[in-house]
Order: C-alpha cells, then sequence, then structure tokens
C-alpha cells in the first residue's frame, strides 16, 4: 500500500465544491452493481467507506456516484475522490484513469493542479528496483515535470520537485548498475558509455563520484591512462572528499606516478 499524503487528502476535502454541472457518465465496471440512490446517498456512503480505510471499496463507490448521477454538482468531486481512493489502495492505473477522466471533463478547473498530482503519486509509487525495466520511473519523471511546468507556484509542486530528484537518482542508478555488470565482463566500452550517460545527464545525483571513478578503471583496463586522468581530476575537483577520490588516485599513482592530486587532503 502506498505511502498515503494526508496533507493532499485534506486539500481535497476541505476545497469549497465549485457549482458548474458537468457530463462524462462512463459505463459502470462488469462486476460492479448499485441499486439507484439519491447522489447524497451514494457519496455520503463512498465518504464513509473511504473514513473506513476500504480503499478500494471507496473507490468503486464514488465511481458510482458519477456513473447513477453524471450531471450532477458531485460527480465532479467524485471524479478526484476516486482518484485518491484508488491511489490508497494501490490500484494506480485506476487512480490515473479517474484523475485524467477529471482532466479530460474540467482542464481549467482549480482543482486540476491536484488531479496531475494524483497521476504523479501514481506514476511514482510504480517505479521499480534498478534491478527492472525503468519504464515507470520515465513515466514518473514526464508526469511530474508536467505538473510543474503547468503549476510552479503550487505545494503540489513543491513536493514533485523533490521526487524528481529521487526518480532521477533512480536512472542514474539504472546506468551504474548496468555499467557494473558490463565493467565486470570486460566489455569497458559498453560500461564507459553507461558511466559517460550518468555524468552528462544525472551529474547532479548521487551516482557521480562513482561513475567517474568507474571511468578511471575502465579507461586504465582499456590502455587509455591519459582518459583516465581526465577522469579523475575531474573527481578530485567536483569530488575531493569523496571515497572514490581517493580510489581513483590510487589506481592513478600505478599508472601515472607524477599525476597531479587535486584537491588532496592533509
Amino acid at each position: 500500500m502506498p505511502r498515503l499524503n494526508r496533507s493532499a487528502l485534506a486539500l481535497l476535502l476541505l476545497t469549497p465544491l465549485v457549482l458548474t454541472a458537468c457530463g462524462g457518465a462512463r459505463k459502470a465496471k462488469k462486476d460492479q452493481s448499485y441499486l439507484a440512490q439519491d447522489v447524497e446517498t451514494l457519496y455520503s456512503a463512498a465518504r464513509e467507506t473511504l473514513a473506513r480505510r476500504n480503499y478500494r471499496l471507496a473507490g468503486a463507490q464514488f465511481d458510482e456516484v458519477e456513473r447513477q448521477h453524471p450531471y450532477s454538482v458531485w460527480a465532479r468531486r467524485a471524479q478526484l475522490m476516486s482518484s485518491f481512493a484508488y491511489y490508497a489502495a494501490g490500484e494506480y492505473q485506476e487512480a490515473i484513469g479517474a484523475a485524467q477522466r477529471f482532466l479530460s471533463l474540467h482542464p481549467g478547473s482549480r482543482e486540476a493542479p491536484y488531479a496531475y498530482y494524483m497521476v504523479a503519486l501514481s506514476h511514482y509509487n510504480q517505479i521499480m528496483p534498478v534491478t527492472k525495466d525503468q519504464k515507470t520511473t520515465q513515466q514518473a519523471l514526464d508526469s511530474l515535470g508536467e505538473l510543474i511546468r503547468r503549476y510552479p507556484n503550487t505545494d503540489y509542486a513543491a513536493d514533485a520537485r523533490l521526487k524528481i530528484d529521487l526518480a532521477r537518482d533512480h536512472l542514474a542508478g539504472k546506468e551504474m548498475q548496468v555499467g557494473r555488470f558490463y565493467q565486470s565482463q570486460g566489455l569497458y566500452l559498453a560500461a564507459i558509455i553507461r558511466f559517460r550517460t550518468v555524468i552528462d545527464n544525472y551529474d547532479t545525483t548521487s551516482h557521480a563520484p562513482e561513475a567517474l571513478h568507474r571511468l578511471v578503471e575502465s579507461y586504465l583496463a582499456m590502455g587509455i591512462p591519459e582518459e583516465a586522468s581526465k577522469s579523475a581530476a575531474v573527481l578530485g575537483n567536483n569530488y575531493p572528499s569523496s571515497k572514490w577520490y581517493d580510489r581513483s588516485y590510487k589506481l592513478i599513482g600505478r599508472w601515472v606516478p607524477d599525476a597531479p592530486r587535486k584537491g588532496a587532503q592533509s
């Protein structure tokens, strides 16, 4: 189950209803069957289910509000509540679908930033370990970036910026994992390409110092001490306190004894 963003839920619950009718009914899920009820009863029941933390059922009940009363003022709010409920249940595709449905019908709504936020969170919580394919990580970055571009001054954007840094670090970790594998197999050119990707595209992540050190190792293994020295110099200039700095210069010292030890500590 995902880490629930309580402040985001509070903002959603407290935002006043916008009294503009809206359309957009969709067909009920085949496995869902509810008796026709008035909209207030349906919506209240869904809220109560949500309060009991029966998130999956709450999502279905909010969907039913929209299905039975598509033109009521409650249908609009039900779409957002459905998105949150499914997100809380770990049903991320349903959460994304509900949020995107809201955005397609109400793109200029004051609640649109929240809908974009739910899409971004749902992608973010599907990020896989670095040993797996990172398609979901890129989707998270894309949706987080879209939220920031559209609503840069919101609290949602502030949280998105933090998550972008973590997602970028994750992608860099994937490049390092693949690069280290190539290096262990003696495929040094392929490894260098991966390590260079980290330096060129993810230089602000925590993996950059190690990437420079692995470049030193790989260039030395290929018999190119000049390039190894350049990478070691960049490492010394930018990360003089890193453990990778000392490891690199120990290696360089064996190949190029007179190489300058930039940023050396006493």
